[in-house]
């Protein structure tokens, strides 16, 4: 089991040029921040309840969004016939 110790002495080894990121990592997991960090990033006209959907209602929102617009795969082209590796 990793504890607040292991973690600290683990700490004292990064180098110093990595601290800054480091400590940011370990501010993302303050719930006090975390929350802070939603409220000032979500756009107008959402709410925290529709940032909150579930993966599968997300996938049923978003699926087809590209129908009219849909992604095409240009033709391959002719590329020069190479020795046989035999």
């Amino acid at each position: 089991m990793i504890t607040k110790e292991l973690l600290k002495t683990e700490i004292d080894k990064v180098q110093n040029e990595y601290l800054e990121l480091l400590y940011k990592v370990i501010k993302a997991f303050e719930p006090s921040l975390k929350t802070e960090y939603l409220d000032k990033t979500i756009p107008k006209g959402i709410t925290k309840s529709n940032m909150e959907l579930s993966w599968h209602e997300f996938i049923k929102a978003t699926y087809g969004c590209l129908s009219n617009a849909p992604i095409e795969r240009a033709d391959q082209g002719k590329y020069e016939i190479r020795e046989v590796i035999g």
